[in-house]
């Protein structure tokens, strides 16, 4: 069976709801979304170098803000494109692969 959203439904500031064609509903953190990035230069960030202790990043005020989902659209009939509040959209979120996050919520 081929698997597909539903539904899509903000529960809060904080999380999305997806109900899938099976009857199963899954819940999303935003945050969770945004650090399962599949985009190449979020990969990159993930299984590239460690990084250097002694050199720190300074964050901009918008990375400070706790992220939310600005805008979720379909891309084509097999994914979805997350725009987060960082301002990025890049990612493309395959039905797979967010069947594989988020948490079924009974």
């Amino acid at each position: 069976m081929d698997l597909y959203p539903t539904e899509l439904k903000l529960v809060d500031d904080t999380a999305v709801l997806i109900g899938w064609n099976d009857g199963q509903q899954r819940r999303y953190l935003f945050s969770e979304l945004r650090k399962a990035c599949p985009c190449a230069a979020c990969r990159h960030k993930t299984t590239g170098e460690a990084a250097d202790p002694m050199k720190l990043t300074v964050l901009s005020p918008i990375e400070l803000q706790p992220i939310k989902v600005e805008k979720m659209s379909l891309a084509g009939n097999y994914a979805y494109r997350i725009t987060f509040s960082d301002g990025h959209n890049t990612g493309l979120f395959t039905f797979e692969l967010l069947r594989e996050l988020g948490a079924v919520v009974e």
